[in-house]
């Protein structure tokens, strides 16, 4: 099927062309050193083929908020000599001072890291001189950075407007593995949706009703449904504030025929520590000075077997307080299930969201699911049905 956006494979020849890639090299850093390196991983596809082809690849990227000011322990020149070792080729650095006469030097084939495009203060405003200012060091415009596409910045957004404009191979494959959980997906649709409130998460939920088949609520959120619903939560994080919000969602939902999963067996504590005394109960056996933090196991294994009937599954948010032991049981257990059927073939799984990549890890996982997004606000955004910016400026 042809894609609505071009891609690498619809280039053409770039031996010797200027190619402006736009990657996520905003990595945690600290002493020195980048602690976790995934982002950087996640560009070697794109970056590599460009140099292999020939291209002198120069890459945007932001690192940090520096809000305009060119400030020393923003710079991405630190991310060099860790890039290099990802990359496992030579990387240049080039400062904005001179930056026209420095890209000038380079070959067919090099590869150069551009210094943070948030130095400038109209980066984040998309302001036309700034897209000029990098449009004039490139031929064509890359964008592999699916996790800054919810924004329309100048690197992200305005050069797509001003370049032939083209998706990296990362972005490529987010584009594609989204297309297949959402866009058309083959039905049942399962969504899980957790994490600690209601409020964070209202279109999502408003969202998926009129998308999926199933939607599994999770976390502290499932707390103010089941308030919702007349259950006495105790001392639960909860959204009583919201329970009108949680109803009409569970109305819309009727009319959408999405079935609503919320447990009905639960994990509960007096207090929220690691490996507390805790009980587990029917949802309207939770005495006053008791908190739910995770989904009990009966409704954990009825979950499963929702799992089972299904043929898509997206996930966003834990369902219990994972971070916590014992209260990462019921979300370990969920994504083993769900890994299991996608390893077997019988289910598409798109997951996505900082917590769910890290409960997913936690729980041994991540590499059997069919794709795993580490873009944390574009992803979220894309549940919401939103339009990302970036994204349809690479539009045919």
């Amino acid at each position: 099927m042809a894609k609505s956006f071009r891609t690498l494979d619809d280039m053409g020849d770039v031996h010797g062309k200027r190619v402006l890639v736009r990657e996520d090299l905003n990595v945690p850093f600290a002493d020195g050193a980048v602690t976790d390196d995934t982002r950087l991983r996640a560009t070697v596809a794109t970056v590599g083929e460009l140099a292999d082809k020939g291209a002198i690849v120069l890459i945007l990227a932001h690192f940090g908020r520096p809000k305009g000011v060119p400030t020393p322990d923003m710079s991405l020149a630190q991310i060099v000599k860790p890039y290099e070792a990802v990359l496992g080729r030579p990387v240049r650095f080039v400062d904005w001072e001179g930056d026209a006469a420095n890209v000038a030097t380079l070959q067919p084939g090099d590869i150069a890291v551009l210094e943070n495009t948030r130095f400038f203060g109209g980066e984040e405003k998309n302001d036309p001189a700034v897209v000029d200012r990098f449009a004039a060091l490139g031929d064509f415009y890359v964008n592999d950075a699916f996790s800054a596409a919810h924004r329309a910045h100048a690197s992200t957004e305005g050069l797509a407007r001003k370049l032939p404009a083209f998706a990296g191979r990362a972005m490529e494959a987010e584009l594609d593995a989204l297309q297949k959980a959402l866009g058309e997906p083959e039905h049942p649709v399962a969504a899980v949706v957790g994490g600690a409130k209601v409020s964070t998460k209202l279109d999502v939920l408003k969202h998926l009703v009129g998308k999926v088949d199933h939607l599994i609520i999770g976390g502290g959120m499932a707390n103010t449904f089941l308030a919702a619903r007349g259950v006495n939560v105790g001392k639960s994080l909860c959204e009583h504030d919201l329970t009108g919000t949680a109803e009409e969602i569970l109305e819309a939902a009727d009319r959408a025929n999405c079935t609503v999963h919320l447990p009905y067996d639960v994990v509960v504590a007096t207090e929220f520590k690691p490996n507390p005394a805790t009980r587990t109960v029917n949802v309207h056996e939770v005495a006053a000075d008791e908190m739910i933090l995770d989904v009990g196991p009966a409704a954990v294994e009825a979950l499963g077997d929702v799992l089972k009937n299904c043929r898509t599954l997206v996930w966003n948010g834990p369902l219990g307080a994972f971070e916590t032991p014992p209260f990462d049981t019921a979300t370990v257990a969920l994504a083993k299930t769900a890994g299991a059927l996608t390893v077997d073939g019988s289910l598409v799984s798109v997951a996505g969201g900082g917590d769910t990549v890290a409960a997913l890890n936690h729980a041994g996982v991540a590499e059997d699911f069919t794709f795993v997004s580490t873009a944390g606000g574009a992803f979220l955004e894309w549940m919401e049905g939103r339009e990302l910016p970036g994204v349809a400026a690479l539009s045919r």
